[in-house]
């Protein structure tokens, strides 16, 4: 792997920016923004593998299936960043979404030297894990080729459970790993090598969607409204508020109290005003609608269409 490493269009040194350690602050920041956008049309080109790898997640998670992020260095936490906003965005439990990263948890901060290295790290974090057939891992790596991702992503594969890769680079060992490749092409970096840059930025954009995505499929969000959200603050107990408040027409001094009786949970608290009913009552017709608000209120006509 190492011999060839240097061919890789994320190790490429680009001579528009040879000099960039002579320009003022200012030019720095500009060339560096004119840079940065074009990643999102390097992700646009990535977005029908990334819409069947997605489609993948949604089919195991309604399934009662986990969705696994591992990656090494800022792959890795980039991983640990969008997993752990799940909780708090869309209500899940914390061993539904998860992120894995090279060397553990003390590698979040710091480099962990030869982490990224240990192929069998990796195979053993996914055992670990316990991963099935109903699970989905996702390996994250710039280059598309480190050991440990890959590593995991082979175990994965024995396990049966479904596996994406996503890199910056075409035709990499991650891909050839993975069931659903998704190569985001973003070409060099501003500062040679450095992954943390384009790549880091294409791979956070391409996390945001598996996970958002993922989660709208499966019913928890409103149209656009956070009705999983789960209220620890002030400001997330004034936003929980403000939802139950615009989706039934009610005004605040309703809405706050149907949330107190149950237990700040919105989607309950909506029923509740919406179908007249108690706690326990609202809790039993979104069991019975597989707990998705949009087809407890639909109109009864269309729910039998």
């Amino acid at each position: 792997m190492t011999d060839s490493l240097a061919e890789l269009a994320t190790e490429q040194s680009d001579p528009r920016y040879s000099g960039i350690d002579q320009l003022t602050t200012e030019q720095m920041a500009r060339l560096m923004n004119s840079a940065d956008s074009a990643v999102p049309t390097a992700v646009a080109e990535a977005i029908p593998a990334l819409s069947a790898a997605i489609d993948g997640v949604v089919d195991r998670m309604k399934r009662g299936g986990r969705l696994i992020y591992v990656g090494a260095g800022t792959s890795g936490r980039l991983a640990i960043l969008d997993a752990s906003e799940c909780p708090p965005t869309f209500g899940t439990d914390p061993e539904t979404v998860q992120g894995v990263i090279a060397g553990g948890h003390a590698a979040i901060t710091r480099s962990v030297e030869g982490a990224e290295d240990d192929a069998g790290a990796g195979a053993g974090a996914v055992a670990d894990r316990e991963v099935g057939p109903l699970d989905t891992v996702v390996g994250i790596s710039a280059s598309g080729r480190a050991p440990y991702v890959i590593g995991a992503l082979g175990e994965a594969e024995r396990r049966g459970a479904l596996t994406v890769g996503v890199s910056c680079n075409t035709g990499t060992p991650l891909s050839a790993a993975a069931r659903h490749a998704v190569e985001v092409i973003v070409g060099p970096e501003v500062v040679t090598g450095s992954t943390r840059l384009k790549a880091g930025t294409a791979q956070k954009l391409v996390l945001n969607m598996i996970s958002t995505i993922t989660m709208i499929r499966l019913g928890r969000t409103y149209g656009n409204s956070m009705i999983e959200v789960s209220p620890v603050n002030s400001k997330l107990t004034d936003r929980a508020t403000r939802l139950v408040s615009q989706i039934t027409g009610v005004d605040r001094a309703i809405a706050r109290p149907a949330l107190e009786a149950a237990d700040w949970q919105v989607k309950t608290a909506v029923v509740m005003i919406q179908r007249g009913l108690d706690v326990p009552s609202a809790r039993d017709l979104l069991a019975e609608h597989d707990d998705r608000l949009d087809a407890v209120l639909l109109p009864v006509e269309a729910r039998g269409a």
